[in-house]
């Protein structure tokens, strides 16, 4: 992992946990697998703070144990679980786009807390449900409510279990792996029953249990905790990408053939495979939306038209049923990335440098003479350009020499573009500049934090006195304790803070696009 990654998952630990589950989690980054007593021997911490510290880190699924072959149990961090955290609010976005208001909140109880027992998110959810309906004056709902939509996001794998603890000699060494993936979404019955009274203690203890046993019910599911299934959600909002793409590419309809395609084969094929498995356009014209009117021979234009664009998003793979369709995930996420790449080098370098790269990009290699007649630049601004672009890297030179003496004159200079390589390069400068905005976003709001405290508590005596039925001179006396400058540095702060969480938000999609291009390249490259 890279140092600059390291110190935005630090940030972000800092900023949710805390300073000293900043530094727990840092060292075990750069160190590795380690012992609780060399975590303690470096961190300089107390045992008891760095056993809690470990209990929460594994209690939010970024830290995981196991015994070594020395007999010690030895903590491991995973840093992309870290970085997931930026994409939280994607994944509440998502749940409440496909199943509403519970699973939202499902989703959001899960994220804060990290594992929790079914019943007991089902019992947190409806309570705060019902908290903001009757708030509204809406009837209740129930339980069982909560429960289905649950069900469906275990059943849709946005929602698994986690491994069970493994137990040698009464003592946790790690956790289990399952054989079986299917055994992650099988859901147990949460029937209340109540703690069973041991018939053999003394009568008055019996008798105090018995008056308590309405506190004492247990639910079946206990010891079953339940996490978010943070690469189902991956899988989805890398689809949604794509037919984003396909829409601002071609139109709106081959944007939804495009997300049918990927939802007869969602079942089908395996999470990251590099293709999905083939669907045939009898069974996209069955699945189709009706309200999309497409008919027939309208959907074999569209595929005729997607299947020959220069994206290759999507491949006809046999004839049968009308033709066979397949997408093909790494061609998706190249083209996605390259598009990435070229926005940066036109804001970077300018529309004849971008020109330049793409001329690269489609003939692969050329000379410096052949990309001044092919881009229509002069020679000298040519070779500005080229060489602004060699010195950050976003162009690299192959030297092919006449002779063994690779001298200047008897040498061709060939120009490419090695597309892995500038990805890397970009992802890099996308974890410097998302940890630039992280920072200057606490920082902003740690200058300010006493005036918008300030303000908060204004509004919450205005909204207590609004309830009361209170008169308008008693609000505009208490909102004129904020003077007219105050009100003008809060609203600049707000505005700033909001323009940085908006750049985080983007900063974090070009992230996701470049790191998952990255994955399917090694894909790619292991399966050749």
């Amino acid at each position: 992992m890279s140092q600059v990654r390291n110190r935005v998952c630090r940030l972000i630990l800092q900023e949710n946990f805390g300073s000293a589950v900043a530094k727990v989690g840092i060292f075990l980054l750069e160190k590795g697998p380690s012992p609780i007593r060399y975590i303690l021997s470096e961190c300089h911490d107390s045992s008891e703070e760095v056993k809690k510290i470990l209990c929460v880190l594994i209690q939010h699924n970024m830290v995981t144990f196991e015994k070594n072959k020395k007999g010690f149990i030895e903590y491991t961090i995973d840093g992309e679980s870290i970085m997931y955290r930026l994409r939280f609010i994607r994944y509440i976005y998502c749940a409440k786009t496909l199943y509403g208001d519970a699973a939202e909140l499902l989703i959001e109880e899960l994220l804060q807390r990290g594992k929790m027992l079914m019943s007991e998110v089902i019992t947190s959810v409806t309570g705060r449900l019902n908290e903001a309906l009757e708030a509204s004056g809406k009837p209740a709902i129930q339980e069982s409510l909560v429960k289905d939509k649950f069900t469906n996001l275990v059943k849709s794998h946005f929602v698994q279990r986690c491994p069970s603890p493994l137990l040698k000699e009464n003592r946790v060494v790690g956790t289990e792996t399952t054989e079986n993936e299917e055994d992650l979404f099988k859901i147990p019955d949460i029937r209340k029953r109540k703690k069973s009274i041991n018939e053999d203690m003394p009568a008055a203890k019996r008798h105090k249990s018995e008056e308590g046993s309405s506190t004492q019910e247990k639910a079946d599911d206990d010891g079953i905790y339940w996490r978010v299934n943070c690469q189902r959600f991956h899988q989805l909002i890398r689809d949604q990408i794509i037919v984003e793409a396909i829409n601002k590419k071609i139109d709106m309809r081959a944007s939804e053939i495009l997300r049918t395609i990927f939802r007869l084969s969602e079942t089908r094929t395996a999470p990251m495979a590099l293709s999905t498995n083939a669907v045939s356009a009898a069974e996209i014209l069955h699945a189709l939306p009706k309200e999309l009117g497409v008919d027939r021979k309208l959907l074999d234009t569209y595929l005729s038209i997607i299947t020959d664009d220069s994206t290759d998003f999507v491949m006809k793979v046999g004839d049968s049923g009308g033709g066979m369709f397949s997408v093909n995930m790494y061609k998706c996420m190249l083209q996605l990335t390259k598009a990435h790449i070229e926005s940066v080098v036109q804001e970077r370098f300018g529309s004849k440098s971008l020109r330049i790269f793409r001329l690269l990009l489609l003939k692969k290699h050329l000379e410096q003479k052949q990309i001044e007649d092919f881009a229509m630049i002069s020679a000298k601004e040519a070779k500005e350009l080229l060489y602004m672009m060699f010195s950050q890297n976003f162009v690299s030179i192959t030297e092919i020499s006449k002779t063994a003496d690779h001298a200047p004159s008897r040498t061709y200079y060939i120009f490419t573009v090695d597309i892995h390589q500038v990805a890397r390069m970009v992802l890099e400068r996308c974890y410097k500049a998302i940890f630039n905005a992280m920072l200057k976003r606490i920082a902003e709001l740690t200058e300010h934090r006493r005036l918008l405290e300030k303000q908060e508590r204004c509004d919450a005596i205005i909204a207590s006195l609004v309830q009361g039925g209170a008169e308008d001179e008693q609000k505009e006396e208490i909102e004129q304790t904020i003077t007219p400058p105050e009100r003008e540095l809060i609203k600049r702060v707000k505005r700033t803070v909001q323009m940085l969480d908006q750049s985080e938000i983007q900063i974090e999609e070009a992230i996701f696009v470049l790191e998952t291009f990255l994955f399917y390249k090694r894909l790619n490259t292991a399966q050749k």
